[in-house]
């Protein structure tokens, strides 16, 4: 998994591309069981590295490793087969955005499932991202009850 923009692609925040170096963490992680500090060292070398919002990767680098197994409860049951059967990419975005979901509330959780579906789109399989969009928009409801509720209710217009 590379983390090489497209010659043509729109630069990218420093926020998207925190959520872009952390998904690479866990995805690392899964691989090759790599700890937080291994993972964050390697990743600061990149050249990238240096437009990264540093504290939300950080925040979400070590708040999905340290709490992963509490994430994938979260999931587990909203997912057709066995967590030892995702992609790797797959794993490593949904233990990120469920850890956004979670414990960031000041991130809009739209915002949170979009960006999931970006990263999958650019770095999964063929249509992973209508697996995460389904797994986070089950889980949303769950995690951000009031949020949720407040955006179905909201006059359209």
């Amino acid at each position: 998994m590379t983390m090489d923009a497209k010659p043509d692609a729109p630069r990218k925040s420093g926020r998207r591309l925190a959520r872009e170096y952390a998904v690479q963490g866990i995805y690392q992680s899964l691989l090759s069981g790599n700890d937080a500090p291994a993972i964050d060292a390697h990743l600061s070398e990149d050249p990238g590295f240096s437009k990264v919002d540093r504290k939300l990767f950080r925040q979400l680098l070590n708040g999905a490793l340290d709490n992963a197994e509490t994430l994938r409860g979260h999931f587990s049951g909203l997912i057709d087969r066995k967590i030892d059967e995702l992609s790797p990419v797959e794993h490593a975005i949904l233990l990120v955005a469920t850890y956004e979901l979670a414990h960031m509330i000041e991130t809009p959780y739209r915002v949170v499932i979009n960006e999931a579906i970006e990263l999958t789109k650019e770095f999964g399989g063929a249509d992973g991202h209508k697996f995460v969009n389904g797994v986070l928009d089950k889980l949303a409801p769950v995690l951000r009850a009031v949020e949720v509720e407040a955006a179905r209710n909201r006059p359209r217009g």
